[in-house]
């Protein structure tokens, strides 16, 4: 699949199949962004009309050989589905085109895979990963046998290559899912601790690519990656915010973007990470305000916090990159509310790259930590 640092750039045939459903991508904007950041080089772009997916071939068999004919022309070595395809349809793709074929879901998770830095963030990958290989036994992990040693995973002279390569794939998922057993020990030990010091918790949560990281170092004066593509940031970061308006410093934590389709086993495998924003006290929901599509990226934002059990969790909408508009768009310094999941939720407008808004930025936040957390009587004599 994608291209990694030791391998060349793959030239790369982009499909998106257009099933009537809302939102659909016709320019494929952003799975050529995905496969940019995954190393691969977008060469053509196709799409289609269906009212139902092709069982076989998804697209269809006259579709099928325009694909594999715009291969040719174009030198492609790869196609890329913006879609999910089955075991069955991937696998028939791959024999009637001649080619790899791999569907955003891998995509995203070979990102993931070269993103991720820290030891739970790499343990998460695997294992969704490993999930993800494991409905398609097509022989594409034969690394596994290094990592396995072949301890207790070496059948009789008569056992099938495929039955071998589904226990190398148990025997790993079952490994990955213990070590991460542990880091979720570790985390909520971390979290406990920090509720015992009574410290009030924020994450900020938005769409890949909407400026979190930046907006985390400017409050925090930190120096988190932060860059100009989709999951910059993988891993969670946490330090110590000191709010001068309200006296006092909260806990503030970047963590990884949502994105359209995230593969579920993605949810399922960064839920320790995840847990900082279900258990957090606010969630700071950063948008990118240039992005044509924010409202989508709102409404998919908001319904994976539904998945990690986070959508009761106080949201502040910033919107960010303010200075990336032009100036019939600029919206009013402080507008006064926003409507997420039919509660009000106070928003504002900010520049993590300028400065511009933070003011405001912090003088709410501090309004909401004394709504919230309000200081004992020493607490305040001591703070003053």
């Amino acid at each position: 699949m994608p291209a990694t640092s030791e391998r060349p750039v793959a030239a790369t045939i982009l499909v998106g199949v257009d099933l009537g459903l809302p939102h659909f991508d016709s320019e494929l904007e952003e799975l050529g962004q995905l496969a940019q950041t995954a190393g691969l080089e977008p060469v053509a772009r196709v799409t289609c009309k269906r009212k139902a997916p092709d069982a076989a071939l998804f697209v269809g068999s006259g579709k099928a050989d325009e694909i594999k004919q715009l291969a040719v022309e174009t030198g492609a070595s790869e196609i890329l589905f913006d879609q999910a395809l089955s075991p069955g349809q991937q696998r028939n793709l791959e024999r009637h085109l001649g080619l790899p074929v791999n569907d955003r879901t891998l995509l995203i998770l070979e990102i993931f895979a070269q993103r991720a830095r820290s030891h739970e963030g790499k343990l998460q990958v695997e294992l969704a990963r490993l999930q993800y290989l494991s409905t398609r036994l097509v022989r594409r992990w034969s690394h596994l046998e290094r990592q396995t040693g072949g301890a207790g995973v070496r059948g009789g002279p008569g056992e099938k290559q495929i039955e071998l390569d589904r226990r190398m794939i148990d025997e790993s998922i079952k490994r990955t899912r213990e070590r991460l057993v542990k880091v979720k020990r570790q985390r909520a030990t971390q979290r406990r601790q920090r509720e015992r010091r009574e410290t009030f918790t924020i994450s900020l949560v938005g769409y890949t690519n909407a400026g979190k990281s930046t907006l985390f170092n400017a409050l925090v004066k930190a120096r988190a990656y932060a860059a100009n593509q989709l999951f910059a940031t993988l891993d969670t970061t946490t330090r110590q915010l000191y709010l001068g308006e309200a006296g006092r410093s909260v806990s503030l934590s970047d963590t990884v973007g949502f994105i359209r389709d995230l593969p579920h086993g993605l949810i399922d495998a960064f839920q320790a990470t995840l847990q900082e924003a279900a258990d957090a006290d606010l969630l700071l929901h950063v948008v990118d305000a240039a992005n044509p599509h924010h409202s989508e990226q709102i409404e998919e934002v908001q319904r994976v916090l539904h998945e990690i059990g986070a959508a009761d969790v106080q949201q502040l909408i910033v919107f960010n990159k303010i200075d990336a508009l032009p100036p019939e768009r600029q919206p009013q310094r402080m507008v006064d509310r926003f409507e997420v999941e039919g509660r009000q939720a106070p928003r504002v407008f900010v520049s993590s790259q300028t400065g511009e808004g933070l003011p405001a930025l912090r003088g709410e936040l501090a309004r909401i930590l004394a709504e919230r957390a309000p200081l004992e009587p020493a607490q305040a004599e001591t703070s003053a």
